[in-house]
């Protein structure tokens, strides 16, 4: 991934290949625009893998709005970043259950859902995930839009068992749209 320290691919920029807890630690006092030449990354609003969270995706960003846009809120810095895990990508499942600690119904996905409600899952929240293989994108709403949630099975072993594990910004239970994230 490469950063500029100012929109539209002006002033300084950076490449980094691995994890950057701090941007501002690097060195590089704030990230305005970016370019993701191989992988996917997992952006965060503060520093420490903190607070809102977005995917990007091999392209460019030249601006905040590129990387924020369909969130409930615009995310205007990346103060942290780290690739995202994908094992076993090809053949990604994530179940899904109604009530934290894999209680209650129970729902099983291999394929993106853009909503949760037409397939017949009865509320609009989601009480914990098991991520079996891929990595995948919870989103508030219907549609892929709203806050994002990013569940790997490459982390915690893949399971989420309660809405406060998936990051520091959840506050609720509402997952109404579920994608793969795809190299």
């Amino acid at each position: 991934i490469v950063l500029w320290d100012e929109p539209a691919f002006q002033g300084r920029c950076v490449e980094f290949t691995a994890d950057c807890y701090d941007v501002a630690a690097c060195g590089f006092p704030s990230v305005r625009s970016a370019r993701v030449e191989s992988g996917t990354w997992a952006g965060f609003e503060h520093p420490g893998f903190q607070g809102q969270q977005f995917v990007l995706e091999q392209g460019d960003y030249p601006c905040w709005e590129a990387w924020s846009g369909s969130h409930a809120y615009h995310v205007w810095r990346i103060s942290s970043f780290r690739p995202i895990s994908c094992a076993n990508h090809r053949e990604s499942v994530l179940s899904i259950y109604a009530q934290e600690n894999f209680l209650g119904r129970r729902g099983e996905l291999s394929e993106d859902c853009p909503s949760l409600q037409a397939l017949g899952w009865r509320s609009t929240e989601v009480g914990s995930l098991c991520a079996h293989s891929g990595a995948w994108v919870c989103s508030q709403f219907p549609g892929f839009r709203g806050f994002q949630y990013i569940v790997e099975s490459d982390r915690h072993g893949g399971a989420y068992t309660h809405v406060r594990e998936l990051g520091s910004h959840a506050r609720s239970c509402q997952v109404q749209s579920i994608r793969r994230i795809q190299h």
